[in-house]
């Protein structure tokens, strides 16, 4: 049910996020040029990895040595908006389509993070990553990743499609209140280095 339902709401609701898809690959075009998408190999049900597409918002900027440079120093003004109205999220609904994720679950992270879960922690991985999750209306980048995890394992144990309802709903209120966008004076969430025992 979950699937159909994912699949026919993005089949409806294309003539209002296929506009706003446009307009965001106009906007990374204009500012970053080519590719106007990233893609990064990203964890999904059980682990399984997949490759995952967002509209590019950070420049390939890198130092002296040819390391890239913070996440905030890379983060482009156009990217902010990008991020903080979640429009960087809109081709991921490709990864929807294909099955790799669902409009609903636990945001699929990165993955050298996979080694450094706690057993508990990795039980976010028992469902389809999403678009949107438990997490994300709960928070967002302005709680722990220890809370995140939290709110991941509590989705996957309680999971339902009037959860997954609500969890949507709340998702378009808080892209509109812009809420936990940022973590404390930073842009972007840390890299995650593993839980204190």
């Amino acid at each position: 049910m979950k699937r159909i339902f994912d699949l026919i709401a993005i089949i409806v609701f294309a003539p209002l996020y296929l506009p706003l898809a446009i307009v965001a690959s106009i906007i990374v075009w204009c500012t970053l040029g080519r590719p106007i998408l990233f893609s990064q190999i990203r964890p999904g049900l059980n682990g399984e990895l997949f490759k995952m597409y967002k509209f590019r918002t950070m420049r390939d900027a890198k130092d002296i040595n040819g390391k890239a440079l913070p996440d905030s120093e890379r983060l482009t003004k156009a990217g902010r908006i990008l991020r903080s109205t979640s429009l960087d999220e809109l081709p991921g609904l490709w990864s929807v389509f294909k099955g790799n994720m669902a409009l609903v679950g636990p945001r699929p992270l990165l993955k050298d993070y996979l080694p450094l879960y706690t057993e508990e922690q990795a039980r976010r991985h028992n469902v389809r990553p999403g678009i949107t999750g438990w997490a994300q209306v709960n928070g967002r980048n302005a709680i722990s990743w220890e809370e995140k995890f939290e709110l991941d394992v509590w989705y996957v144990d309680n999971r339902s499609f009037l959860l997954d309802l609500k969890i949507l709903f709340l998702t378009v209120v808080k892209v509109f209140n812009r809420e936990g966008v940022t973590h404390g004076q930073s842009d972007t969430m840390p890299r995650f280095t593993g839980s204190k025992p």
